[in-house]
């Protein structure tokens, strides 16, 4: 209990600092939450007009209700997991106060980490919550009962956090390549491309063929949108719940690994512009 008091007590200003951070950008937060409600209704009548097309009131086993729910909640949860710690810590390596950081009697990544928490204090608190009860109103008002299952939310949450831990290290590795590489927006744009496309933001993975599905299913993109918003939306039997959990811890131990390795050999080789 001491270990993990003593743990607080030393990140707990990072936390701090975070929120403070979002509070201090509350024009430039909004603004990019009204960028992606606008780009949900977007996508609610792209794939409405694809219903009313196929004329049929399902589609690749969605009824319009589900995809709705889809395209609104992965945004959310999109919007839960990402991780800016590709390009900020880009920045610190390339100006050199990545030392600052270096020097102090903290773990890189803890330090970064729990500063990306206190973000999504502002996160869960001004748009998790709200964007949450529209949903659950639309589908009450849709399917004429209450679809919420406490059950399932309890499980998503803990999804949501291995979701989000995955893209963490995921963008953390990334940010280290920027030691080697010095200059990694080309990368970066790649990465967000990537996971995009393969984490169900665009397209939901059971849209595609069975055997492109099933290794887009396999691969760590599709658990950092795609599995949480279908746990939510109760898609899994209670064994492929079990599966797709396993699946994501597995990857992010992989990531782990690869990061602490990264950063292992990356301060062996320390060179910074700036610094």
């Amino acid at each position: 209990m001491k270990k993990i008091s003593d743990f607080i007590n030393l990140y707990k200003p990072f936390t701090k600092a975070g929120i403070q951070s979002a509070m201090a950008y509350r024009t430039s937060f909004l603004c990019f939450a009204l960028g992606q409600s606008i780009y949900c209704f977007v996508m609610y009548f792209i794939w409405k007009a694809v219903f009313m097309s196929s004329g049929e009131s399902t589609f690749m086993e969605f009824t319009m209700a589900d995809m709705t729910v889809y395209v609104f909640l992965s945004n959310l949860v999109g919007f839960l997991t990402n991780s800016d710690s590709t390009d900020n810590l880009a920045d610190e390596i390339h100006d050199g106060s990545i030392i600052m950081r270096m020097i102090k009697p903290v773990n890189v990544d803890y330090s970064i980490l729990t500063f990306e928490v206190g973000n999504k204090v502002m996160i869960i608190t001004c748009i998790f919550l709200p964007v949450m009860i529209g949903v659950e109103i639309y589908r009450y008002a849709v399917l004429g009962y209450v679809a919420f299952s406490i059950v399932n939310f309890l499980i998503f949450v803990v999804s949501v956090v291995l979701s989000y831990l995955l893209s963490f290290y995921l963008n953390l590795i990334f940010g280290y390549l920027a030691f080697f590489l010095l200059n990694i927006w080309g990368f970066s744009i790649l990465k967000g491309s990537i996971i995009s496309f393969f984490s169900g933001a665009l397209i939901p993975l059971a849209f595609f063929p069975g055997i492109v599905r099933t290794i887009f299913e396999q691969l760590p993109f599709a658990s950092i949108i795609y599995v949480p918003t279908m746990i939510y939306m109760g898609k899994y039997s209670a064994l492929e719940l079990v599966f797709v959990l396993s699946k994501q811890l597995f990857w992010l131990v992989v990531f782990v690994v690869i990061s602490r390795m990264i950063w292992g050999w990356a301060q062996k080789r320390l060179a910074v512009q700036g610094g």
